[in-house]
């Protein structure tokens, strides 16, 4: 009798970049899979993971380069699930969090194929924190907002303008290149002066971060040359990175108002 594989799709949030930061569950997932199809932000490292004659194919996009369109991406997983069996799509971050799962278990569902989502850890949570800048604190926000810089037809986010009104954290994804736009949105509602940091490659061994204020933060950014991949910071809480509480720290004691 011929064997018929059964087609299944696993969505596997990778984490923000640092292959450690994987889940137990996910590595499991990766290790049943007969085809990894993964994004240009899930480590590579994270592969070493997957059974022998596991099928490993690159898929990602990044701004301004994609290996496949999504419908490609699309039409691959239903191929491989159908001639292979297990799928796992590896999505860096997690699947959830703008990484267009929806559009991939809605392909599978149609096609029969059943799915499962192991969640990761979003940039937008690790990043911060791998710096120690803490999305919330006592005394000085008590909400974060976690936003796209753009929408499908490469608009500024409307969210933009209502986070720009907000005492909240704000966390920008996929912004890079509407960085002086957003800022300006910022410094229109009177946040010329809130502190704001933007960091590259988050977690990894080539991680840098640029701190400024919403009216010198792209200046500081394009003369650092920071690029893709990259997360934005707006918020009262990037005074509490450690070189920022001993800047002000210094400043007190040079002012002679430290007791």
């Amino acid at each position: 009798m011929e064997f018929k594989p059964h087609p299944f799709l696993t969505l596997v949030g990778a984490g923000p970049g640092d292959p450690e930061l994987i889940t137990l569950k996910a590595i499991k997932a990766i290790a049943s899979a007969n085809v990894i199809l993964y994004d240009a932000l899930a480590s590579p490292e994270l592969l070493s993971y997957a059974a022998p004659g596991a099928i490993s194919t690159f898929v990602g996009k990044r701004y301004g380069c994609h290996a496949l369109s999504q419908q490609e991406i699309n039409d691959l997983i239903v191929d491989s699930a159908f001639t292979y069996g297990h799928v796992v799509r590896l999505k860096g971050g997690d699947p959830f969090v703008f990484g267009r799962a929806q559009e991939e278990l809605e392909m599978a569902t149609r096609h029969g194929i059943g799915v499962a989502v192991v969640p990761g850890i979003s940039s937008a949570l690790a990043v911060p924190a791998s710096q120690m800048i803490p999305l919330t604190c006592r005394g000085v926000n008590e909400s974060f907002w976690v936003t796209t810089g753009t929408t499908k037809d490469g608009s500024i986010s409307p969210d933009i303008h209502l986070a720009a009104q907000s005492s909240a954290t704000v966390i920008i994804l996929m912004a890079m290149s509407k960085l002086e736009n957003i800022a300006q949105i910022f410094a229109q509602h009177g946040k010329n002066d809130t502190p704001v940091a933007v960091i590259q490659n988050g977690t990894l061994p080539n991680e840098q971060m640029v701190v400024g204020t919403v009216k010198d933060i792209y200046f500081r950014v394009q003369h650092a040359g920071l690029t893709n991949p990259a997360i934005i910071i707006v918020g009262e809480v990037v005074k509490l990175h450690p070189n920022q509480l001993g800047a002000q720290v210094q400043a007190l004691v040079q002012k002679k108002e430290w007791h």
